[in-house]
């Protein structure tokens, strides 16, 4: 046997020797014999190495699988072509290739972004899909939800966010909690930062800490209908320190689930730059920090007012309007929202229109926002309505004055039921006009529980007395001055002033905190 070998084996460091049987090949005349020789050359520096080549023993014919690696790549192809051997149909692509493609991939998806309207800027470096049908995809699904091109735009991130791994599984876990479908766009619009959460990281300990935090199971989706953003909060973060912080000043424990149902903004406020500076502030004008804490429980809403922006200003335009210093904290509290409202202009109309009326000037206009600071969102039709009941009831446009400035409420109270006072004042009471001026707090109390029932038991004992000692006093002193043999003229004397004890009264369920 014959070895036939190649050229080009440079130095070979190991030879191995593979000697197949010999096969049988029938041709036309004859019969030979062939055999083959399989030659596995190695070079310790990897140059000059021959794979694989093959001999034919009977007819010395030689044929190569392999070409020396050390040739181009154009000559190895010339090569090949040469020695009869087709190339292969597939190759590995480099990393350069790969680059290049993506980079292709990634200019075609923009492209499609770009033309129907959105600015791919920012989505540099997120990872997209390779294909524009998998983007157009992702766009329809947005459409469906209600999101137009300018709400994606806005938020161009959510496109990375693909269907079926993000979108879906999160809306899916917002309709199981009963966050409602007709929300969803607003919810996103909002908040489009949900669509690339975790339901069991993201969403679920959240869930779980606001129903903690005694808010029902009902209330959970309409406090994230309110407030989507709080989905993205940390809870050992500003959720947990703003609630903490309220119920450190007075807030009760129970209560806070309450207010987190009105006004869930409160999960998103700093402590120390809109908590505390506002709490602070009002205690500031005079109302307790119990007080406040009262006012929080029932009115939550209120930690959302600016102190800067809004709270500030309409109390210097309070100030401006002759409401006393030693009187805002009353303001204050009997009507929270005054400080939270387009107040300035409020204020010009209503004493415009008050002194158009019934002539009021400045100085009792600001005694009228004391007493009862709702005046400034009285609606006009209605304050002309009871003007004119009084007028019509034979008071004069002077002592209509004098009963408004003394007790604005009646600017606000139910026509009917001051006609029907009014009525058994003139016909049971034998009364004049008078007394109605001088205490015309008599139409806010109840003609059946109490006004009734005390001018029946006076009348009875034959006593002699104003209305302010009728009426103004709790069902018990009433009972204790029934014992009495004269009228202590005293306990008479009346005070219209708000009273910021009643915010601070102690509940039935103080245990509670």
């Amino acid at each position: 046997m014959k070895i036939i070998s190649g050229t080009g084996i440079i130095r070979p460091s190991l030879l191995v020797v593979r000697y197949e049987l010999p096969a049988l090949t029938l041709h036309q005349p004859w019969l030979t014999t062939s055999s083959t020789l399989w030659l596995s050359i190695n070079h310790e520096k990897g140059t000059g190495f021959m794979k694989k080549f093959q001999c034919s023993v009977a007819n010395g014919k030689f044929a190569s699988a392999s070409v020396d690696s050390s040739l181009s790549k154009a000559e190895r192809v010339h090569l090949g072509r040469k020695q009869g051997i087709s190339s292969s149909s597939y190759s590995r692509p480099s990393l350069s290739e790969m680059k290049n493609e993506m980079m292709e991939n990634r200019a075609r998806v923009y492209e499609f972004l770009r033309g129907i309207g959105v600015i791919p800027d920012e989505l540099d470096g997120l990872e997209l899909p390779v294909t524009v049908e998998v983007m157009r995809e992702r766009v329809d699904f947005l459409h469906k939800l209600g999101l137009t091109i300018d709400d994606i735009d806005n938020y161009p991130l959510v496109l990375g966010c693909s269907v079926k791994k993000n979108m879906i599984p999160v809306l899916d876990y917002l309709g199981k909690l009963g966050v409602r479908k007709s929300t969803f766009t607003e919810f996103l619009r909002r908040y489009p930062q949900v669509l690339h959460a975790s339901v069991v990281v993201d969403l679920e300990p959240v869930v779980k800490y606001l129903q903690g935090m005694d808010i029902k199971p009902n209330d959970i989706p309409r406090v994230l209908e309110r407030y989507p953003e709080v989905l993205g909060f940390k809870l050992e973060g500003t959720m947990s320190t703003s609630v903490a912080y309220l119920v450190g000043i007075g807030v009760a424990r129970r209560e806070i689930g309450v207010a987190l149902t009105m006004h869930p903004e409160i999960l998103g406020m700093r402590v120390g730059r809109v908590i505390k500076p506002f709490v602070e502030y009002l205690e500031s004008l005079g109302i307790p920090r119990l007080a406040v804490a009262r006012l929080i429980e029932k009115r939550p809403h209120i930690l959302g007012f600016g102190l800067e922006e809004r709270v500030k200003p309409n109390v210097a335009s309070l100030i401006d309007f002759n409401v006393r210093q030693i009187s805002l904290a009353s303001v204050i509290a009997q009507y929270p929202e005054i400080v939270g409202i387009d107040l300035k202009p409020k204020l010009l109309s209503q004493r415009s229109f008050l002194d158009s009326i019934i002539e009021l000037g400045p100085e009792d206009f600001g005694r009228v926002v004391e007493k009862m600071p709702q005046v400034v969102s009285l609606n006009n039709t209605s304050v002309v309505k009871h003007i004119n009941f009084l007028k019509d009831s034979g008071f004069s446009l002077e002592q209509v004055r004098k009963m408004v400035v003394g007790c604005p409420q009646l600017l606000a109270l139910n026509l009917s039921i001051m006609r029907l006072s009014f009525d058994y004042f003139q016909t049971e009471m034998g009364r004049g006009l008078d007394d109605l001026v001088n205490f015309p707090a008599f139409f806010t109390y109840s003609l059946e529980s109490t006004i009734k029932p005390r001018h029946r038991m006076v009348a009875k004992k034959g006593l002699k007395c104003s209305l302010a000692w009728l009426l103004n006093c709790s069902d018990q002193k009433f009972a204790e001055r029934m014992d009495y043999d004269f009228i202590d003229v005293e306990e008479a004397e009346i005070d219209y002033s708000f009273d910021m004890n009643t915010l601070m009264e102690p509940r039935s369920d103080e245990s509670g905190f």
